[in-house]
């Protein structure tokens, strides 16, 4: 924007210095002819005196060598002829071919033919008549060359184009400091609004920076500001407060399941077990959100994991929730190693499971297949879970990630429409992400994409494995 402005002010500057200049240019040719046509017209008159005694004395010495001293000092050709045109005097220059001599010889003085143009510049005539009481008797005619006028014109333009070059480079250096001063000010809103997306939620602008116009716009910006920190704020007090109220429960949850596996027999010892992990699952869920909610980088605690081991698991913990609905886990069999936090995959996974079951049918069928590749030459390893169920339509796909976003279709169905957003979330906080598909048959289908490692247990890992 910058550039932008500088050339807005540039241009202007440039065609008024190039209006001006040629205006210039033209005065300064038509001076220098002027200049020295007016030299030529004295000199002219000078030699009009000795040429009206020539001609009235009836001798033509007299003049001539005043003509030869002028054309051996000036070296300007010029001639004096009588009231009948013939050729009087000379020094060399032959008055026939100087069409100006008519005017003179009819009692008018020859006009200056003045040019602007340097090379258009070819002599410069003088034609004065002589009178003696009243009466014409002849005509003075001097020509002289231009050469010199040209040069002058040359040398004065030259002077004029290296000035003007010089206002140009001065009218850049301006125009760009103009630029600069000018978008002071927003270069300050372009800071403060930097430093708020860098996490700095009390970064200001001074309300006094800019115009007045500009001031209002920074004073609703500073007000937006605050109320993004105010909100903020509320939102991590918020956070705080569900931390506390949550872990008290679950603390207690997970003692109660600890005294009633001491007095449960050993038949329902699997039970207990798997209460166990749900209670300790809910706490790595419960770790998981609220780092997400306070903006914390849950891709520090990445390592190398089994993909395919974990989504095991935790479909083998689902299939005691899936009532009446079946899950089947097509494992890769060596194998699906990724770099991610493991609370960051469980806690997608879930929500996305969470969700195929909700939307399948009685009996429906919900399909779970990891694949280590995942899109050939992305180095990413895919979960993919895909339900049988009523799908969206194909307009609504893109919606299914945003939060407490849901399709009409399913407003009977519980949920709040946060499970597709908070999956989205977590994997994006560890390279990865979500991909949701319309398969063919019906249903949905949600690809979990994660970044498989370089190595795993000192060996490389291929990124190019495909199933």
């Amino acid at each position: 924007m910058r550039t932008r402005l500088a050339i807005i002010l540039f241009v202007p500057c440039v065609l008024v210095l190039a209006l001006l200049g040629t205006a210039y240019a033209g005065n300064v040719a038509r001076a220098n002819q002027q200049e020295v046509y007016l030299d030529r017209l004295a000199d002219a008159g000078y030699l009009v005196i000795t040429a009206r005694q020539s001609l009235t004395a009836d001798d033509p010495t007299i003049v001539e060598g005043d003509l030869d001293r002028y054309r051996e000092v000036y070296g300007v050709a010029a001639a004096v002829v009588d009231q009948s045109g013939a050729t009087w005097a000379s020094n060399g220059l032959d008055p026939q071919e100087v069409d100006e001599r008519q005017a003179a010889l009819a009692g008018r003085r020859g006009e200056a033919d003045l040019s602007s143009l340097p090379w258009k510049a070819d002599r410069v005539v003088v034609a004065e008549p002589v009178y003696d009481g009243g009466d014409l008797v002849g005509a003075v005619v001097t020509v002289s060359d231009a050469e010199e006028i040209s040069r002058s014109i040359w040398s004065s333009w030259g002077i004029l184009v290296a000035a003007g070059l010089a206002m140009c480079v001065l009218a850049v250096v301006i125009a760009h400091r103009t630029a600069g001063w000018v978008l002071r000010p927003v270069r300050a809103v372009d800071t403060a609004m930097g430093e708020i997306g860098r996490g700095r939620l009390d970064a200001r602008i001074p309300p006094s920076t800019g115009p007045p116009e500009l001031r209002e716009v920074i004073t609703r910006f500073n007000a937006m500001a605050a109320q993004v920190e105010h909100s903020m704020h509320r939102q991590q007090e918020f956070v705080s407060n569900a931390s506390h109220e949550l872990r008290n429960p679950l603390n207690a949850l997970m003692l109660r399941v600890e005294d009633l596996a001491l007095s449960t027999p050993p038949e329902h010892a699997t039970e207990v077990a798997h209460v166990r992990a749900e209670a300790v699952r809910m706490a790595h869920i419960l770790d998981a959100l609220l780092l997400l909610a306070d903006d914390a980088n849950l891709a520090a605690g990445a390592h190398p994991l089994d993909v395919a081991d974990l989504v095991a698991r935790r479909v083998d913990s689902w299939r005691l929730l899936a009532v009446g609905r079946e899950l089947t886990f097509d494992d890769p069999g060596d194998g699906a190693w990724a770099e991610l936090n493991p609370i960051v995959l469980e806690c997608a996974f879930d929500a996305v499971l969470d969700n195929a079951v909700k939307f399948s049918p009685d009996g429906g069928r919900v399909e779970v297949t990891v694949t280590g590749g995942g899109t050939p030459g992305t180095g990413a390893v895919e979960v993919v879970v895909r339900d049988h169920g009523a799908g969206v339509p194909p307009e609504e796909l893109d919606r299914l990630a945003e939060r407490f976003w849901r399709s009409p279709g399913h407003s009977t169905v519980r949920g709040s429409g946060l499970g597709l957003a908070i999956a989205s979330e977590l994997l994006a906080t560890g390279g990865g992400g979500l991909r949701l598909g319309l398969p063919d048959g019906g249903g949905l289908e949600v690809r979990l994409c994660v970044p498989a490692p370089t190595a795993v247990g000192g060996a490389p890992v291929d990124a190019e494995v495909t199933s």
